[in-house]
């Protein structure tokens, strides 16, 4: 069975192919694009997973899929704060205790272009979410996926982490050394977005891919996705970050050039169903529409790669415990 998703003013029209007996866990899925990943692979027969902060979303984006879908719908949505290092080891820790197997990890939840704020661990709060939590709870979910991946006639489980083409405007001279670089008051709000979306394409290609599942041998794919210019809350984010007419003139050219969520799911669902990820072996990939790979800038390399991978570990370390931390072989 397949599902074509339609053409729709922008973006191109993509297969999202039958998802029986398939697991999905979905960050953010109660709203914006994540939420038209995980209807649509509920549409296809998944077992979706939602992760995202407000109840109110989560409760209202279950019913509406269970209300398109149909009752028995297998869908359920799951509270977590991912500015809150503890809290997500606890909730996916819960996750990972529960589950039998993961075949698809989609991390779609984040936070636009916005002021500095600290979070609960007193970390720059677009690093954390965009970032350092997601990262985190991939630590987590590890042993799962690798499980999953084992088992008799698996596909390769997917891992998914949702970037933007504003990190070519993340500051030159980022080192990702140490917490004092992380918390720098003086980044303007599109420097610390643009900072948070490099650090997605960096522990993909040179974290996770070629310190984990390259090193380790694992049969499971990893990918950086672009979901282009897309018109979610996110875009009201820019009265918020730049007050006046700046702001608001930020947000009307976003929302001219502005795909719909569903347009912006697409690039997400062709790499986590399209048989040309494993054909073409595009492990560790930055993918910036579907079926087309993006041109990278000179900060994705494997000095800073490397740097984030550590300091990564070290806050996380630092902040919930020396044990807390899952090994990844």
């Amino acid at each position: 069975m397949q599902a074509v998703l339609g053409k729709v003013g922008v973006g191109p029209s993509k297969v999202l192919h039958d998802l029986s007996g398939k697991t999905a866990l979905v960050t953010g899925g109660a709203q914006g694009i994540g939420y038209e990943v995980a209807k649509a692979f509920s549409s296809v027969n998944a077992r979706v997973i939602m992760v995202n902060r407000k109840e109110e979303q989560g409760t209202a984006a279950v019913k509406a899929i269970k209300d398109e879908m149909g009752a028995g719908a297998n869908v359920e949505w799951v509270h977590c704060d991912f500015g809150n290092l503890k809290e997500v080891q606890s909730v996916f820790t819960k996750i990972r205790e529960k589950e039998d197997k993961l075949d698809l990890l989609v991390m779609a939840a984040g936070i636009g272009a916005n002021k500095f704020a600290l979070t609960e661990d007193g970390l720059d709060r677009l690093f954390e979410v965009n970032w350092l939590g997601q990262y985190y709870a991939t630590n987590i979910l590890y042993p799962l996926i690798r499980k999953t991946s084992m088992m008799p006639a698996a596909s390769p489980p997917r891992i998914m982490m949702l970037t933007s083409e504003l990190y070519r405007t993340a500051p030159s001279n980022i080192r990702f050394e140490s917490i004092d670089e992380i918390n720098d008051e003086k980044l303007g709000p599109n420097e610390l977005y643009a900072r948070s979306k490099l650090a997605v394409i960096l522990g993909i290609k040179y974290g996770l891919f070629e310190r984990v599942i390259k090193k380790n041998g694992d049969n499971v794919f990893a990918m950086a996705i672009y979901p282009g210019t897309v018109k979610t809350e996110m875009q009201k984010q820019w009265k918020e970050a730049y007050p006046g007419v700046t702001g608001k003139l930020l947000q009307l050219a976003a929302g001219a050039i502005s795909r719909s969520p569903e347009q912006g799911a697409f690039s997400t669902l062709y790499a986590a169903t399209s048989p040309e990820i494993e054909e073409k072996q595009w492990n560790g990939a930055y993918i910036l529409e579907p079926g087309q790979l993006g041109k990278e800038n000179s900060q994705v390399n494997p000095e800073l790669g490397a740097n984030l991978w550590d300091l990564s570990q070290k806050i996380i370390k630092q902040k919930v415990g020396e044990n807390a931390f899952v090994e990844w072989k």
